[in-house]
């Protein structure tokens, strides 16, 4: 049984047309062994589990044998900049997934990838999840 100390939130920096089939591809070539996130909210809301929370997901790289990580398809605008593109229904799935994992793992912080770096946005080495985690679920990370 791992210990999770981080819940972290991620967008798959992508269209969102990616399908969950086409994002694990983009794993696999990658060459991981594993996927990049336990959970992937598609653009409809619905919530896969793409990856089991007992196994180490490879999203935060240093932080991974201690977090859950829960994406959401998107993230990027037609000409492939970072924006905070998720739909109402995603936005609804996200939040369920998180006070669901907050939950269910007490005590652990639930931050953005960016957050790992700080608030300071020239410290980023990627904008993911594309918006401010810890100001949108603030009610859930002081629950």
């Amino acid at each position: 049984m791992r210990t999770i100390k981080y819940i972290f939130v991620h967008c798959t920096a992508s269209s969102q047309k990616l399908s969950i089939d086409g994002l694990m591809a983009e794993f696999k070539r990658k060459g991981w062994k594993n996927p990049g996130y336990h959970f992937v909210i598609t653009p409809d809301g619905n919530v896969h589990n793409i990856l089991n929370v007992s196994n180490v997901a490879n999203g935060v790289k240093g932080y991974n044998s201690v977090g859950v990580h829960v994406a959401y398809i998107g993230g990027i605008d037609a000409k492939n900049k970072p924006v905070d593109n998720r739909t109402d229904a995603q936005k609804k799935a996200l939040r369920e997934m998180l006070t669901k994992l907050h939950r269910q793992y007490n005590g652990a912080q639930i931050m953005g990838h960016r957050d790992i770096w700080g608030s300071n946005p020239s410290k980023w080495q990627k904008a993911c999840p594309c918006f401010d985690v810890r100001k949108e679920y603030i009610d859930i990370i002081n629950a």
